[in-house]
């Protein structure tokens, strides 16, 4: 009986999720107010995320990216002059929660704008993995989200940090409440 089990969740395994598709190209424009109330909301309203040095670069319906400068109060090894590996975590969660807004966004172009910017409210990290493949050395360095699975109550994400030279520091996944 085991054996029909595996075999059972094998077949089911090997069939592909339709999360694991590339998203579609969206043709959703939006508003120069839209973009400039999530840049008010992340860039400045969220405490953390000034303290973090962190910036808008681009806005889309299904990923965003941000960049970051290096600073000395975000040194995790004074000998090595090393970006400390819970900014890279924390980065990739607030883009991560950009990355699901811009999604709720477009998702709900119908809505009114202060109305899709208050959906910001309700967000909020379930689950999150990063995977640290190298040291983050540098003096800029550029996060990006991508918006995997978007459903009524949670939003699932792949996340990735890049250091100069478009070396990949880190890679991450993440899954967000939107209800």
């Amino acid at each position: 009986m085991a054996s029909g089990r595996s075999q059972a969740f094998v077949a089911e395994v090997s069939k592909p999720h339709a999360s694991m598709k590339k998203p579609k190209p969206s043709a959703v424009v939006y508003e120069p107010e839209f973009i400039e109330g999530l840049r008010l909301i992340f860039e400045e309203k969220i405490c953390f995320n000034r303290v973090l040095g962190l910036r808008i670069d681009r806005v889309a319906p299904t990923e965003v990216s941000c960049h970051m400068a290096m600073h000395p109060d975000l040194i995790g090894h004074y000998g090595h002059q090393r970006l400390h590996g819970g900014v890279i975590a924390s980065c990739m969660d607030g883009v991560a929660g950009l990355a699901v807004m811009a999604a709720l966004g477009a998702k709900h172009m119908d809505e009114p704008i202060a109305k899709r910017l208050n959906r910001f409210d309700r967000l909020g990290t379930i689950d999150m993995r990063v995977d640290y493949l190298r040291q983050a050395i540098g003096a800029r360095f550029e996060v990006r989200a991508q918006v995997l699975r978007l459903g009524s109550r949670v939003a699932n994400l792949q996340m990735s940090f890049w250091g100069p030279g478009e070396e990949l520091v880190a890679t991450g996944a993440a899954a967000f409440i939107v209800s």
